[in-house]
């Protein structure tokens, strides 16, 4: 791990707008029509990230924690620029690969083959860049005996194995992870662990939201504990998550 900076947060609100009329019930709706109607113009904004600040440095391994709702994924689309805050601004350095949402970026009606080259196009490699890592991706995520069907018929831990497997073939500088580690079996998550552990070493910064506590605990170097949009507490991984834990 070094000094330098290459996810920075200052000051960072993110905040959604949503009409008034989607929670307030059917009934509601139709026995209040013209009240509704006169508001149905006025947002109210809903506040993902409310004035966070924080820095990870090169090599460090990041673990997201925190209840549904607390803010992980939108600071990790933050981090990947598929979402820009309100206020604040974020900084990153270097080639980022997010694996945030299982099959984003796949298309179901083509093969797995089809796919490896499309989505390691979509994360930021020539064609020529995922044809050379193709035997690897494969290898890795044991699915040789399916590549010619279609991704409809994979199961959602077979996209999985799918989607980890192009990222961590792409030369990460910064890897994001979803949940990632929570689909699959014991095998393949133990050998997504290993390939984690050897990005460590080649100092890659590693982010990742789970809801496994003790698995951030053995693998990160620090934790970011979210509550409600904001940091309740950050620091040294297992001491985090023990605090997280005693919450419950």
């Amino acid at each position: 791990m070094s000094d330098t900076a290459v996810i920075q947060f200052q000051k960072v609100t993110k905040c959604f707008k949503r009409s008034s009329m989607l929670s307030v019930g059917l009934k509601n709706l139709v026995l209040h029509l013209p009240h509704h109607m006169k508001n149905s113009y006025q947002a109210k904004h809903f506040c993902a990230l409310k004035d966070i600040t924080f820095e990870i440095h090169q090599g460090e391994s990041v673990g997201l924690i925190g209840r549904n709702g607390s803010g992980k994924s939108t600071m990790l689309s933050l981090i990947a620029k598929v979402l820009r805050p309100t206020e604040g601004w974020v900084k990153t350095q270097g080639h980022i690969c997010p694996l945030l949402e299982l099959g984003a970026g796949f298309n179901f009606e083509l093969n797995g083959a089809e796919n490896i080259i499309l989505n390691g196009v979509l994360l930021g490699m020539t064609r020529q860049q995922v044809k050379d890592k193709f035997v690897q991706i494969v290898e890795f995520s044991e699915l040789e005996d399916f590549l010619e069907q279609p991704l409809r018929t994979y199961s959602s831990g077979m996209i999985a194995r799918l989607g980890f497997s192009i990222a961590v073939h792409l030369n990460p500088k910064i890897l994001l992870l979803d949940e990632i580690l929570a689909v699959g079996d014991m095998a393949f998550t133990q050998k997504c662990l290993q390939k984690m552990k050897n990005f460590r070493q080649e100092g890659v910064t590693i982010v990742f939201v789970s809801h496994n506590s003790d698995m951030v605990a053995s693998f990160c170097d620090r934790a970011i504990w979210l509550d409600g949009g904001k940091i309740k507490d950050m620091g040294d991984a297992k001491a985090v998550c023990n605090k997280y834990k005693k919450s419950f």
